[in-house]
């Protein structure tokens, strides 16, 4: 039986778009992924965007996923330590992951420590310069006031409403994300300020949507995690070495 060493880093599933049919069989991909790393891993952290949606009313959840719910279940039950992060589409989680799989929620960055590299995880929304109309939507999507007013919405309309904003978001489109150029990803940017002040090893982030491996000063990696609509990427930490890798099914 294969030792359970393995750390993996995934993002942006965006599980509920588009239509119907592809998002059932991009699920079938995720839940055939996942068993495929059940054997070897120690550790699993989704950083963000899991669902295109998602909002925990106090008893009412959005319907659907159970597929790929039910085999975090499964690697929660086998003992692997499962992290979600909010993300910009889905920072309304609350307590039933944590409950129901024993998730740890994390609402912004992560820093952790690993076979003595140093990882720094964040969704990536909000990061960086620029981009400041959604910082300040996320201000207010993130106030726990505003969040209790759309609690007071019947499911049906309040899911409703998300759903139809999701149709216009830039991932239902199903087009390709290009590369800015270091002097103008945000991420990247962002990553370069931070190791001025503070070495990490990798820094780890989805919300791009485009799969990236950047070499910054003083060895440490930028490291995006891509999305699950067109790349199908991960990365996979052994407890020595960072990959990149695409899932082929």
């Amino acid at each position: 039986m294969a030792t359970r060493k393995n750390i993996y880093f995934a993002s942006d599933f965006h599980l509920g778009v588009p239509l119907h049919d592809t998002a059932y069989t991009r699920e079938k991909q995720l839940v055939q992924w996942l068993d495929s790393i059940k054997s070897d891993a120690a550790e699993l952290y989704l950083v963000g965007d899991i669902f295109d949606f998602w909002f925990e009313y106090t008893t009412v959840v959005p319907k659907g996923f159970i597929r790929f719910l039910g085999k975090l279940a499964e690697l929660a039950d086998a003992g692997i330590k499962i992290t979600l992060f909010k993300g910009n589409h889905d920072m309304w989680m609350f307590g039933y992951l944590k409950e129901q799989l024993g998730a740890t929620i994390i609402e912004n960055e992560l820093i952790i420590t690993r076979g003595e590299k140093t990882f720094y995880l964040h969704h990536g929304d909000g990061l960086g310069p620029g981009d400041r109309k959604y910082k300040v939507l996320k201000k207010i999507f993130r106030s726990r006031f505003c969040q209790w007013l759309f609690a007071r919405l019947h499911p049906n309309l309040g899911i409703g409403i998300a759903q139809r904003w999701s149709a216009h978001s830039r991932i239902a489109s199903g087009g390709k994300e290009t590369f800015q150029g270091e002097d103008r990803e945000w991420l990247v940017l962002y990553a370069k300020e931070l190791i001025k002040k503070q070495h990490y090893d990798y820094f780890i982030f989805g919300h791009r949507h485009l799969p990236l491996d950047i070499t910054l000063p003083n060895g440490s990696r930028y490291i995006n995690l891509g999305e699950w609509m067109n790349y199908y990427t991960y990365a996979v930490f052994d407890g020595e070495k960072l990959e990149l890798k695409t899932w082929n099914g």
